[in-house]
């Protein structure tokens, strides 16, 4: 992975979420200029800081660093609700996909 890859991430995501660099600098308490240095290439969080940032988008560490969707975000937030569904709901939830995507090609 590229040193690179962390800076276009955090950028990714914050313009999906429609906030500064400064904003998200200071909504993290972090010195006004902190996410600018991480997203120029200047910087690269620390662990602690990497979680926090993680936090603040609402996505693990893992949803980070998975970008096979354009839609990132918004595949994330139905994972965790789907998560929440019990056995029942869940296979009823499957059922409607599978007649959402029948006469769809499938995506690689």
């Amino acid at each position: 992975m590229e040193l690179s890859f962390v800076a276009e991430r955090i950028t990714q995501l914050r313009m999906e979420k429609n906030v500064s660099e400064h904003r998200m600098s200071l909504d993290l308490n972090m010195g006004h200029g902190y996410i600018h240095n991480i997203t120029s290439g200047n910087a690269l969080p620390s662990m602690e800081a990497f979680f926090r940032i993680c936090d603040y988008f609402g996505i693990t560490p893992q949803e980070f660093f998975n970008t096979t969707s354009s839609n990132s975000q918004l595949v994330c937030e139905a994972e965790r609700e789907i998560r929440r569904l019990d056995r029942r709901d869940l296979r009823a939830f499957v059922y409607l996909l599978r007649r959402f995507n029948e006469n769809k090609p499938d995506r690689q």
